[in-house]
């Protein structure tokens, strides 16, 4: 790699609207379920489900955390629930996995998901054999991105050196924990929502719209 990410050794990615488009909206298909999971469980209507969904979401993070916190949801009946979709809206990135190949050192996945729904998008996008761990929701203790617990877990548990890692993701504010460990980070700008939210320069080192472009740009030198 050249200068400035000659001292990365380890690649972090999240997962959702990072790997892929955020305009392939996977989060709309996972939204409607969560609208259903909801309305079942409290027995109100779609709208009201979503009012609670989403005011969840606010408070704790993800909804998950609020449906654990006040009514004793099985996170893993939740995520199974939620995470059924069809995945045909993915399309591979021939670009993104050849540029994700040439790349040096450990790649990992930091995802709010579960291990089994990323696997499942990986495996979409034919990048299933491309990454060595997937850090999820389950070994977040269910502390989700952006609260810092997340990240030192992550840290810890795979033997991370922050001080050589670098992490991309499409929500500005979950790179400011990142940077504050002495990770590099890295904004894909893609127009996802609230991808803007709380976005902050002194925190974001480099900022891309396309994984892809900036990937073969990145790689290139290697490549050839």
């Amino acid at each position: 790699m050249r200068p400035p990410f000659d001292h990365v050794r380890t690649w972090i990615f999240d997962l959702d609207n990072t790997l892929y488009p955020a305009e392939t909206d996977l989060f709309a298909l996972i939204d409607e379920r969560m609208g259903s999971y909801v309305a079942d469980l409290m027995k109100v209507d779609l709208v009201e489900a979503r009012e609670i969904q989403k005011a969840y979401y606010y408070q704790h993070g993800t909804t998950l955390m609020g449906l654990m916190l006040d009514h004793g949801v099985d996170p893993h009946h939740f995520l199974d629930y939620v995470h059924d979709i069809d995945m045909g809206r993915i399309v591979p990135c021939a670009v993104t996995a050849s540029g994700l190949a040439r790349l040096p050192g450990r790649k990992l996945i930091f995802t709010n998901g579960d291990v089994t729904y990323a696997s499942r998008v990986l495996d979409k996008l034919g990048l299933g054999d491309q990454f060595e761990a997937i850090h999820d929701i389950h070994a977040m203790q269910y502390q989700p991105k952006p609260h810092a617990a997340a990240y030192a877990g992550l840290v810890e548990s795979l033997g991370v050196d922050p001080a050589t890692a670098l992490f991309v993701d499409d929500l500005a504010r979950n790179l400011k924990p990142a940077k504050q460990l002495g990770m590099t980070t890295v904004w894909m700008n893609n127009g996802s929502d609230g991808g803007t939210h709380d976005a902050d320069h002194s925190f974001i080192d480099h900022e891309i719209t396309a994984l892809g472009d900036w990937l073969a740009a990145l790689t290139q030198e290697t490549a050839g």
